[in-house]
């Protein structure tokens, strides 16, 4: 079992960064891929990057160039460094994890999930 907690969003202008945390509970962090999906009002679930314990990544395309994942899997932590933001970022964020599949985009995937983190992009 796996427990996710978020943090690190919030309201920032367009052209600026913020870096999400995501802090995991258990003794094999290391162990699992990390994920971060988005979700924007009435919209579907959106896939954002995913790191697996090695450090290879994953980036969707709306954010590639931007956005950066990391993991320090010492700390337990994966973060969401997000740079030159666009209002079209405005989304909850959250942070997801699975020991089942490697990297991979598909929600299904993922067996645990943070609470999510807003983030708001003013133009």
């Amino acid at each position: 079992q796996v427990q996710l907690v978020e943090s690190g969003g919030g309201l920032v202008q367009a052209g600026g960064s913020l870096r999400l945390s995501c802090a995991a509970s258990g003794r094999t962090f290391s162990s699992y891929t990390m994920a971060w999906f988005r979700q924007a009002p009435g919209k579907e679930h959106e896939f954002v990057a995913a790191i697996v314990w090695s450090g290879a990544t994953t980036i969707a395309d709306s954010v590639k160039g931007r956005f950066t994942i990391s993991r320090d899997n010492a700390k337990n932590t994966v973060y969401l460094q997000m740079n030159n933001l666009k209002p079209e970022d405005t989304a909850v964020y959250y942070c997801a994890a699975n020991r089942r599949v490697g990297l991979s985009i598909l929600r299904a995937s993922y067996d645990y999930w943070g609470q999510g983190t807003q983030v708001t992009v003013s133009s």
